[in-house]
């Protein structure tokens, strides 16, 4: 168990971070906390909430520590008012509580340990809430808000390490991703969340214990690696998996890419893939697709007579290693093809110029489906090019496709919109025969449904509007009449 820091435990009886709780969720803390207060029970804030209070970052749920034992909090929790309860994790010490949608755990405290290999923690609950905080896994993640007063518990540092965007392990690092592997990873991931350099010993020992991953179960790494992607800097936990050895562990399918040592005759890979990562919307199946879409090309290259490099048939080897990666790691099918698809057509919008036809579009848009918007946003992030025109000219070409597209869905929406009446209904109405005149009104008609003065299936509105029409127009019954004769 670590011990706390030399430092004297913060303590600041100070509501002002308990102020900048959005009022939803400032609510249903002071009911909870009247409640356990009554009952004379501790309720802390725990963990994440308290970090993201403190680096001003949204908050969206809960999470609190205890001194109440798990069926304690269950009745507390009702009387709080919650509008329903979970145990899923009650062996543990969680209740979950619900009101009105915004979820709240609540766990007792505790410390753990791990007998076994297996990442299963045994657990006894306890007393102290210094000695919960000292089972977590990063500074900044061990600190606690008292619910009642707002004061501000920090016996590890992490106000200071928030200061300094510093990650840092709770007492030994050695000793905390021993406890449980998926801490290394985690500590890219909130790399990748925060933004925040890892201490040195940190960081020392992910990379002698990155082979020590092999133990956690592929679905909780994968849990970890679609976080780490849809961050906002994924670029930088990806380059620390690099440099810590993760890579080989957690994606050894992408070591050949992050080991190519490139040339002179074309882009680093890995430094390109990255940027591309980062330049792209925090999309799973996008951000997936960003890190995949180049990964054969260290197994497709060839170089001519020229001396020039090729990577043919990259992006169909690439849509295969995809399908590889993701089923590994157990993903849901939907994203494995989606990502795979993504990977696959990525070079295809790329080529869009001037010389390509409707038809070329529409087969494009086809092909696509519903991954269009995805495939564009990828295309458009795959420009990494020092030379700032090629940055211009890629990025003004992919507008133009994205032009070319509306033009071609406006055009395929309007022909979808017709009059109410048709023409036999027309030529029931005046009494007419077929001829241009047909025409004329059906087209009035159609006007008034864009432009959303007659509904589309409204046949009785559209026949007073069209006798109304016609009749302040006579020489279309004329024309009528001539095509009679």
């Amino acid at each position: 168990m670590s011990e706390p820091s030399t430092m004297p435990v913060e303590t600041r009886p100070d509501r002002s971070l308990l102020e900048r709780l959005p009022p939803a969720l400032h609510d249903i803390n002071d009911r909870l906390a009247r409640s356990f207060a009554a009952a004379g029970h501790e309720l802390y804030l725990v963990g994440g909430v308290v970090r993201d209070l403190l680096l001003g970052r949204p908050v969206t749920d809960l999470d609190y520590a205890t001194s109440a034992h798990p069926e304690e909090t269950r009745c507390l929790g009702e009387e709080a008012g919650a509008e329903s309860i979970y145990t899923v994790g009650e062996a543990f010490g969680t209740i979950g509580l619900v009101f009105a949608g915004v979820t709240v755990e609540i766990t007792t405290y505790r410390t753990e340990w791990y007998p076994t290999l297996d990442r299963r923690p045994a657990v006894r609950f306890g007393d102290s809430l210094l000695e919960d905080l000292a089972r977590r896994d990063f500074t900044v993640n061990a600190m606690a808000v008292h619910a009642v007063t707002g004061e501000l518990i920090d016996p590890y540092g992490g106000q200071l390490d928030l200061e300094r965007r510093l990650l840092r392990a709770v007492g030994d690092p050695f000793e905390r991703f021993r406890e449980d592997p998926l801490r290394i990873l985690r500590a890219a991931r909130f790399a990748a969340q925060l933004g925040f350099e890892v201490e040195a010993q940190t960081r020392l020992a992910m990379q002698e214990l990155a082979s020590e991953l092999q133990r956690v179960s592929v679905e909780r790494i994968a849990l970890e690696l679609n976080r780490l992607l849809v961050a906002p800097e994924p670029d930088r936990g990806l380059e620390l998996m690099r440099q810590t050895g993760l890579l080989p562990v957690v994606l050894p399918e992408l070591v050949p890419l992050a080991e190519d040592p490139g040339d002179r005759r074309h882009k680093d890979i890995w430094r390109h893939t990255l940027q591309v990562v980062r330049q792209s919307p925090p999309c799973l199946a996008v951000r997936w697709a960003a890190l995949l879409h180049d990964a054969a090309k260290p197994m497709t290259r060839t170089i001519d007579e020229q001396g020039e490099v090729h990577f043919f048939g990259h992006e169909l080897k690439g849509a295969e290693l995809a399908r590889k990666v993701l089923r590994r790691l157990r993903q849901e099918k939907a994203l494995i093809e989606r990502v795979a698809q993504l990977v696959e057509l990525h070079l295809r919008p790329a080529a869009y110029d001037e010389t390509w036809t409707d038809s070329a579009v529409r087969r494009l848009m086809v092909e696509a489906g519903d991954l269009l918007e995805d495939l564009l946003d990828l295309v458009a992030a795959d420009v990494t090019s020092a030379r700032a025109w090629r940055r211009r000219e890629a990025r003004a070409r992919i507008e133009r496709l994205r032009a070319h597209i509306r033009r071609l869905e406006e055009e395929a929406a309007l022909a979808q919109i017709k009059s109410p009446l048709d023409g036999h209904e027309l030529m029931a109405i005046f009494g007419l025969p077929p001829g241009r005149w047909i025409a004329e009104v059906k087209n009035y008609l159609r006007d008034l449904v864009i432009e959303g003065q007659l509904a589309p299936g409204d046949k009785e509105t559209a026949r007073v509007l069209a006798e109304r029409w016609v009749a302040e127009h006579p020489e279309i019954i004329e024309r009528g009449q001539q095509a009679r004769r």
